[in-house]
């Protein structure tokens, strides 16, 4: 059962199941066919987010459990609606000694029967890097002890941490006997070491950087049955429709796994009350520039992140590109290009973090090498070099398959990987590159079972590697405007072209028609409408540069001790996030906002890892950090620095909503299947995590609905499209996608395309990058005059005025047939007959 719009929900346990019943009746009235479920397995004690799974067989008891659960699916059944769920296969949380799984591997080494289910080198006792200082100094402390009050003894680490011992250990040591609890420790299967130590000592697979995420080998028949069977029973049962793959490119191999996964669901059999068609199926897939989802690993799509990107590109004006890098340039004294600091935080982390999965990852090509004569000379330092220069400059997330398995499409991605890695090679060692790049592409010589492994141990290197640099590091060290920097975004592009956006929906309509379309998600790093504010931006980047030389002076900036780079990158968000309804005489709600404030600029001083870390936190420069946006925030006179921003968040106001209400349009109306992420109905100007995640104000949306939706244009908007979708289903289920023609003065602020089905036609339009005209005013289309007679071609017989179709709203949708225009939203009565 395909949905036909999708809400997401982030359950946890002040969130359970019995709220999201609670909430059907809303969501139906929104037009909405599935709730869109964040994962629903048992995870960590009070996890907010469910992907930190430590039981993938039951449902988490936190959320309510099973009966909650299909209490919830009564709910959503009753009035035609579904479920679909997120499934974590990469990884599963290992914290706290609550996954019994990791606990029985801890306490029986291989001979666990879960010892295959975890990517482990056996070859050395599993590294537990679980203390807060080296070992000998934390046995010396006394903080392990050893705790016989249950069935079996463990160890408690700082009273806290549970870890099993080894079974029929006899004579256990005394209290305070840390010679004896030493020689223990020896003989566990485990070695405790400080989590310091992970990044260079770590033998098994881990989520990115977090070692409390241990990688599952799901490509393992029993494995993959094990952790999937819930959902298999589920889909059987009707419980489900979908689900939502997490990061598949951890995966050994995305392509074979998700081919198993669409044939298991294909081949299993439905209850008879069950919706008919097949499961529908996407995945969490960042996609590089010019990169596209492989038609052949049978799924519905992406999750959206490529959509959001799109979406984002196309409301930026590109001629803010030059003033705003300029702009960032000499403000921050930062000169590196996106591309530059991008290399640049490839370099940090494959050296910082990731030493011991690129020693393994050298290991395994060396032993590969080692068995054809051509490359048994190749050292393990040429090797390394090879590996770490391809690593600085791989263009996507990785590649897929080994020996003749590997996909063609690849081809291009290691030729061009060849090319830019050129520039880092060592003088007479660009064979080694080739040797690499051969064997990534099934062609090298030696042992074929070598090369598969050594070949994995890239492909879930590069992965990490590409999220960490970019989405993590690059992303906070590179500003110049904050709305180009986000998941799966492009940031070393401001805007594209309308053409480009159109292309975008025309692959999607030709290979992936139900793919999710999201603007907002659980990962992002600014609302949607925190980047639909920021956008406004690069088409007023000399009154955005006049700003903020006057707030930096006002602050006294330059002598704070606050980095410019981080004053800069601050104001933007002090800007971007301002809360709907804040008023800069408001003390109550500014102290709010700086502590949601100073929650993202800690994350984001830490991610940036140039004045501070996570591993290492400077505490003296985030408390200046944290007195900057005291400062700023300071209710003050009319002349304060909030009520300047406040006047700038008003005068862009017009051209914000207009953004606003385009993103939203173009998510109800191009191919794909349209997910709203909690709350979003609403403007959203969160922030990163947590903060995209806080309590919703349900009660306040559903009033609104039940009302006559005129309190936001956003929730009007977005009700009446979902209602459009319901009537005429077909229609938005097609892949037709045409791009209308647009002519005249203005037509670079104008996307326009009809779809058409079964004799029905939907002609769309919307304004775009037409801030400069909306400048201090709070209606979010320009004036009649200002379009110059600019004309929409919908079709050979159909054109009209943009004056008259952008009279009320900068969204126009008409609902054609047999020629008659039989409904409109958005547009104004008189482009009802604005033909000419």
């Amino acid at each position: 059962m395909t949905p036909r719009a999708t809400y997401r929900l982030q359950f946890h346990r002040d969130f359970p199941f019995a709220n999201g019943e609670e909430l059907v009746p809303y969501l139906d009235r929104l037009g909405i066919s599935h709730i869109y479920a964040s994962p629903i397995t048992v995870a960590v004690p009070g996890s907010q987010h469910g992907y930190d799974v430590v039981d993938p067989s039951r449902v988490n008891p936190e959320l309510g459990g099973e009966e909650a659960l299909r209490s919830m699916v009564t709910a959503l059944r009753e009035r035609g609606m579904g479920l679909i769920v997120d499934i974590v296969p990469n990884h599963m949380g290992v914290a706290g000694g609550h996954n019994e799984w990791w606990n029985d591997v801890l306490r029986r080494g291989q001979a666990s029967e879960f010892a295959p289910f975890f990517d482990i080198d056996w070859r050395r006792p599993i590294v537990l890097p679980i203390l807060g200082a080296p070992l000998p100094d934390v046995l010396t402390e006394g903080h392990i002890a050893i705790d016989h009050s249950g069935k079996e003894p463990v160890l408690t680490i700082y009273d806290e941490r549970r870890v099993p011992l080894r079974p029929g250990e006899d004579a256990l040591p005394e209290p305070g006997d840390t010679e004896a609890i030493a020689r223990l420790l020896d003989k566990q299967h485990y070695r405790l070491a400080w989590w310091r130590q992970a990044n260079d000592e770590l033998n098994w697979r881990r989520f990115f950087t977090i070692n409390e995420l241990a990688g599952l080998r799901i490509e393992d028949d029993t494995v993959f049955e094990a952790t999937h069977a819930l959902y298999f029973r589920f889909w059987e049962e009707g419980l489900i429709d979908g689900v939502r793959i997490d990061h598949v490119d951890g995966l050994t191999d995305p392509a074979a796994y998700c081919r198993k996964l669409r044939e298991r669901f294909d081949t299993l059999s439905r209850h008879a009350d069950a919706p008919a068609g097949p499961a529908y199926i996407v995945v969490e897939k960042i996609l590089a520039p010019g990169e596209t989802l492989p038609e052949e690993w049978r799924m519905d799509g992406t999750s959206g992140y490529d959509f959001m990107e799109d979406v984002s590109a196309l409301l930026h004006a590109p001629a803010g590109t030059k003033p705003l890098e300029a702009l960032w340039h000499e403000f921050s004294g930062r000169q590196l290009s996106f591309h530059e600091e991008e290399l640049q935080a490839r370099k940090d982390m494959l050296a910082w973090s990731f030493e011991s999965q690129l020693r393994d990852c050298v290991e395994a090509f060396g032993t590969l090498a080692a068995s054809a004569p051509e490359t048994a000379g190749l050292t393990a330092g040429m090797l390394r070099r090879g590996i770490e220069r391809l690593l600085w400059v791989f263009p996507v997330y990785r590649t897929y398959g080994s020996g003749s398995q590997a996909p063609q499409s690849d081809a291009e991605i290691r030729e061009r990987v060849r090319r830019d890695a050129a520039a880092f090679t060592p003088p007479g060692e660009a064979e080694v590159a080739d040797y690499i790049l051969a064997w990534l592409a099934g062609e090298g010589p030696g042992d074929a079972r070598l090369a598969a492994g050594a070949v994995r141990r890239f492909q879930q290197l590069s992965a990490p590697i590409a999220a960490k640099a970019v989405e993590d590091t690059a992303f906070y060290r590179y500003a110049p405007l904050l709305s180009r920097l986000d998941v799966g975004f492009d940031a070393s592009r401001m805007a594209s072209s309308i053409s480009d956006f159109h292309a975008a929906c025309e692959t999607r309509a030709r290979s992936f028609p139900h793919s999710m379309l999201a603007t907002a998600t659980h990962d992002h790093k600014r609302g949607e409408d925190v980047r639909a504010r920021l956008a406004v931006l690069s088409a007023l980047p000399e009154t955005w540069a006049s700003r903020v030389a006057a707030w930096d002076n006002a602050s006294n900036g330059p002598d704070s001790g606050f980095h410019a780079a981080d004053r800069y990158a601050l104001y933007q968000m002090v800007f971007g996030a301002w809360p709907e309804g804040l008023t800069p005489d408001d003390d109550t709600g500014l102290e709010a906002f700086a502590e949601r404030l100073s929650a993202w600029q800690e994350k984001a001083l830490r991610e940036a890892k140039l004045r501070s870390s996570w591993e290492r936190p400077d505490s003296d420069y985030e408390q200046c950090a944290n007195a900057f946006v005291a400062q700023l925030l300071n209710a003050g006179g009319t002349d304060s620095i909030a009520h300047e921003v406040f006047r700038l968040v008003k005068a862009t106001a017009g051209a914000t909503l207009a953004n606003i209400l385009v993103q939203t349009a173009l998510r109800y109306t191009v191919p794909g299947m349209p997910d709203c992420y909690q709350g979003c109905e609403l403007p959203d100007f969160s922030m990163v995590d947590p903060d995209n995640r806080r309590p919703v104000n349900f009660a306040k949306r559903e009033a609104l609905l039940a009302s006559d939706r005129t309190a936001h244009p956003k929730i009007e908007l977005m009700a009446r499209l979902l209602d459009l979708r319901e009537r005429h289903p077909a229609l938005f289920a097609s892949a037709d996608y045409r791009r209308a023609e647009v002519s005249g003065p203005r037509a670079d602020s104008v996307v326009a395309f009809t779809r058409s089905e079964g004799g029905k036609e939907l002609h769309c339009a919307f304004v775009i990058r037409c801030a400069e005209p909306l400048l201090n005013g709070s209606d979010p289309v320009p004036p009649t005059s200002w379009w110059e007679n600019t004309l929409v071609k919908f079709s050979p017989n159909d054109t009209v005025d943009a004056g008259y179709l952008f009279a009320d709203l900068p969204v126009a949708i008409r609902l054609v047939e047999d020629g008659q225009a039989t409904e409109i939203v958005g547009a104004s009565d008189v482009a009802k007959s604005a033909c000419v």
